[in-house]
C-alpha cells in the first residue's frame, strides 16, 4: 500500500498498546475526539474552508466568521487573527480567545525551500503595501509573514501569490507546514546535493492532500544538502539531511522528532540512507506514522516528538519500514557536523559557476513591503531573478557577477540591509511577540532592535560570534534553547512589587552532534 494512501492496520507486535492507553491513537482504535480540536477536524476539513472565505466571510465580513473557522481551520489556509492592540501580557493566559482577537489577521505566505523568484517577491511586496499596512516578517521558517489583513482582502491577495505560483495552503494549522531546504541548493560550491526536486516532489505529491491535513498537531519538514547544514534538522520533525553512502553514492539521512517550545527534544537518527527517489515517499511514511500513531488527547503531547520519545528510533524505524514503506531502509553514515560553522549564509561567496551570492541582515527579520519591493527590483538591476529566505530570518540574492558585487553591496546596504553585519546584527533572531501574537507576554521585535544597537554602539570591535534569541513567550518560535544567550518572556514584579515585562535568561546552548540511529547490530 502505498505510503500516500496508508491507513492503520492491525497493530503489529511493534505497534500493539502498552501500558498507554486513551491517547487518542487512530492506528490503535482511540477515533473519537478527546478535545475541542479534535472534535472541530473531524466535524469539517480544515481544508474545505477556502470556498467559505472566498464566497461568504470575504463579503460578509468580520462578523460573518464561524468560530470554529476563526480560531481553528482559518489556519489551514495560513490565518491567525492577530492579538488586539492594547492588552498587556499579563493577561494572554486569563482572557477568552474572543477577547484578544482583533478583527485583522496575520497571514502567512508559504515558500518551501525559501525559493523566490523577482516576480513573486514583488507580488508579496505589492500585497504588503496594498492589504497589510506595509507589514512583513521574515521567519526563521522560511516564510514571509503579513500583517492587519482583512478578511475581505484575502481573496484578491490569493489570486496575486497563485499567479506567481504562491500560496498560503497549510502555511499554518495540524498540517505539514513549509518544507525548509537551502537557500543556495543548486549552487553552493561545497554543497552535498541539491534537494530542490525532491522539495517539489513532496510538495506536489502530498501538500493540500486530504490524506495529510489532519494531523495531531503541526508536522515540520526540512530537506537539505548543505553542507552547513542550514536547515537545523535538529530540531525538525523530519529532517532529510544530505551526505554521501560510503560508495560515495549522495542520498539523505533521516532524522524523526526534533522540536523546541515548552518540551525541547533534538530529532533522533533512524541511521537509514534515504536515496533521491525514495524521499517522497520516505517523508509520507513518517507522516503517515504520525497522523495514525500520534497522540491526540493533550495538545502539548500531540507533536511527533513524544512519540519517538516514547517508542525510540528502533521502533520508529521499524514501525516505518513494515507498515508503511513495506521495505527495508539500507544503514547509512550520519553526517559530519561542524559545531562552529556558520549556518545562516550572510555574506558574499562564490557559486560554484563562478558568480556570487549576497546574503544579508533585516534586523531580527522585521522588514516591510516597500524594501522587499527594493530588493527585488535590485535584484532584477544586478541581473538575478533569484532571492532566497533563510531559516535564520536572512534573505540572499543569487547570480551576482564578480563586478556587480560591490554595486549590489551598496544598494542593499543603503536600504539598511547590511552584508557585512555586526555580529550583533547577524546573529539576534526574535519572534512575532506582543504586538501581534495572541501567545506573546512580551515586546520582542522592538526590544530586540534595541539592544542590537546598544551592543554595537558598547561594543563596536567585537567579532566573536555570538548567538541572541529573543522569545515573547515559552513557546521558543525564536528558539531559544539553542543560543548562546536566550531570552523568554515572562512577568517579573519590580521592585514595586508591580507585575511587568521582564525575561528569563538562558545561556550557553548550541546546535547538538550526532545522536545514536537505529543502526542495526551485526548478524
Amino acid at each position: 500500500m502505498p505510503p500516500s494512501s496508508a491507513q492503520p492496520g492491525t497493530p503489529t507486535s511493534a505497534t500493539k498498546p502498552s501500558r498507554r492507553r486513551g491517547e487518542g491513537q487512530w492506528a490503535l482504535g482511540y477515533r473519537e475526539p478527546l478535545n475541542k480540536n479534535e472534535e472541530n477536524k473531524k466535524n469539517d476539513d480544515g481544508l474545505n474552508v477556502r470556498d467559505r472565505i472566498i464566497n461568504v466571510y470575504s463579503k460578509a465580513g468580520f462578523d460573518s466568521i464561524d468560530p470554529a473557522d476563526l480560531r481553528g481551520r482559518f489556519r489551514w489556509y495560513g490565518l491567525y487573527t492577530q492579538r488586539a492592540p492594547g492588552i498587556d501580557g499579563g493577561k494572554t493566559a486569563v482572557l477568552e480567545p474572543e477577547e484578544l482577537d482583533d478583527r485583522y489577521f496575520m497571514l502567512r505566505v508559504r515558500i518551501d525551500g525559501g525559493q523566490l523568484s523577482v516576480a513573486q517577491l514583488r507580488a508579496i511586496a505589492e500585497i504588503s503595501r496594498d492589504y497589510a499596512r506595509d507589514t512583513a516578517d521574515v521567519t526563521d521558517r522560511q516564510n514571509v509573514q503579513l500583517h492587519w489583513v482583512r478578511v475581505e482582502d484575502v481573496p484578491a491577495i490569493w489570486e496575486k501569490l497563485e499567479s506567481v505560483g504562491l500560496s498560503t495552503m497549510e502555511a499554518c494549522g495540524d498540517t505539514p507546514r513549509v518544507i525548509l531546504g537551502c537557500p543556495l541548493a543548486g549552487v553552493a560550491e561545497d554543497e552535498i546535493l541539491d534537494a530542490t526536486p525532491q522539495i517539489r516532489r513532496v510538495h506536489d505529491d502530498h501538500i493540500g492532500s486530504p490524506v495529510y491535513s489532519n494531523l495531531p498537531r503541526k508536522f515540520k519538514s526540512s530537506i537539505s544538502g548543505c553542507s552547513s547544514y542550514c536547515t537545523n534538522h535538529e530540531i525538525n520533525d523530519v529532517a532529510f539531511v544530505g551526505i554521501r553512502g560510503e560508495a560515495g553514492e549522495v542520498g539523505y539521512d533521516l532524522f524523526v522528532g526534533g522540536g523546541l517550545s515548552t518540551n525541547p527534544m533534538f530529532a533522533k537518527r533512524l541511521g537509514a540512507f534515504v536515496r533521491p527517489d525514495q524521499v517522497s515517499e520516505v517523508w509520507a511514511g513518517v507522516c503517515s506514522i504520525f497522523r495514525d500513531y500520534g497522540f491526540r488527547r493533550l495538545r502539548t503531547r500531540a507533536r511527533i516528538k513524544f512519540l519517538v520519545k516514547e517508542w525510540g528510533p528502533e521502533k520508529f524505524r521499524q514501525v516505518l519500514e513494515e507498515e508503511y514503506l513495506g521495505y527495508s531502509l539500507p544503514d547509512g553514515p550520519a553526517p559530519e557536523l561542524d559545531p562552529g560553522l556558520e549556518r545562516d549564509h550572510v555574506g558574499v561567496h562564490r557559486q560554484r559557476d563562478g558568480r556570487f551570492y549576497v546574503g544579508f541582515a533585516p534586523k531580527v527579520g522585521r522588514v516591510s513591503g516597500t524594501t522587499l519591493l527594493r530588493v527585488a527590483e535590485i535584484a532584477q538591476a544586478h541581473g538575478s531573478d533569484r532571492i532566497r529566505t533563510t531559516a535564520d530570518q536572512k534573505l540572499v540574492v543569487l547570480d551576482i557577477g564578480a563586478d556587480d558585487v560591490d554595486s549590489i553591496t551598496g544598494a542593499l546596504e543603503a536600504e539598511g540591509l547590511q552584508v557585512r553585519p555586526s555580529t550583533f546584527r547577524r546573529q539576534t533572531m526574535a519572534c512575532t511577540g506582543i504586538e501581534f501574537c495572541k501567545l506573546a507576554i512580551v515586546e520582542t521585535k522592538g526590544r530586540a532592535s534595541s539592544l542590537i544597537e546598544e551592543l554595537e554602539k558598547r561594543l563596536p570591535d567585537f567579532e566573536e560570534p555570538l548567538t541572541i534569541n529573543v522569545n515573547g513567550c515559552p513557546n521558543s518560535c525564536a528558539r531559544i534553547q539553542v543560543a548562546d544567550i536566550g531570552l523568554k518572556g515572562q512577568l517579573v514584579m519590580n521592585d514595586r512589587g508591580e507585575q511587568v515585562e521582564g525575561y528569563q535568561i538562558h545561556l550557553g546552548a548550541a546546535w547538538d552532534s550526532p545522536r545514536p540511529s537505529a543502526r542495526r547490530s551485526a548478524a
